[in-house]
């Protein structure tokens, strides 16, 4: 029986990173697909709901993320916690509200519930270019969106995707003015020119 080679490893040995698609560069003309992260390739984040903060921003270090799912049960989904939420106003609101420290505070206390999230649907998605996908950012003001796929034959809907602000503007090479809301392309494509 024929056998596949076996080596040792040598020293040094370190493991593939994965590389964002060193295709043709991102623009505002791009397809909107182009920035969002496919979770048919990308493995979700994930934290449960009853994990302490400080766990769910060592797991955002750990694995690159600036957010995670928060799951109860596989594959469900709860929410979202995002690095803003760590820091922001809801984990001091519940400390004073409840009298506890940050270091007694779960992911569950400031955490977005999924009824509370934007999304848009990936078929929308499909017929729309960067540009449209930064005015919707900017339109609902935040640095995450959620991309839905529709229930089809065999699967409810479920989320197929994360647009994220801070990846926009790597693949664009340039910030993303989120105070002031563009009304067009040319409105946007001045605000990022500048």
């Amino acid at each position: 029986m024929n056998t596949l080679t076996t080596f040792r490893f040598p020293e040094g040995t370190c493991i593939a990173q994965a590389q964002p698609n060193a295709g043709v560069p991102v623009t505002l003309a791009s397809p909107g697909r182009a920035v969002m992260t496919d979770l048919t390739h990308v493995r979700a984040a994930t934290i449960r709901p009853d994990m302490p903060l400080t766990e769910a921003r060592q797991t955002m270090i750990h694995q690159g993320v600036r957010l995670l799912f928060v799951v109860s049960e596989m594959p469900c989904v709860d929410g979202l916690i995002t690095s803003t939420d760590l820091e922001g106003e809801r984990p001091m609101q519940q400390i004073h509200k409840r009298g506890v420290k940050y270091e007694d505070l779960s992911v569950a206390d400031v955490m977005s519930p999924l009824a509370s999230l934007d999304a848009i649907d990936l078929e929308d998605l499909a017929h729309a270019d960067v540009a449209k996908v930064v005015a919707t950012l900017k339109q609902v003001g935040r640095r995450h969106l959620l991309v839905v796929q529709k229930a089809g034959t065999g699967h409810g809907p479920r989320v197929r995707g994360v647009i994220s602000q801070a990846q926009i503007e790597r693949q664009l090479g340039r910030p993303i003015d989120m105070v002031e809301t563009a009304g067009n392309f040319a409105e946007i494509s001045a605000t990022l020119a500048a």
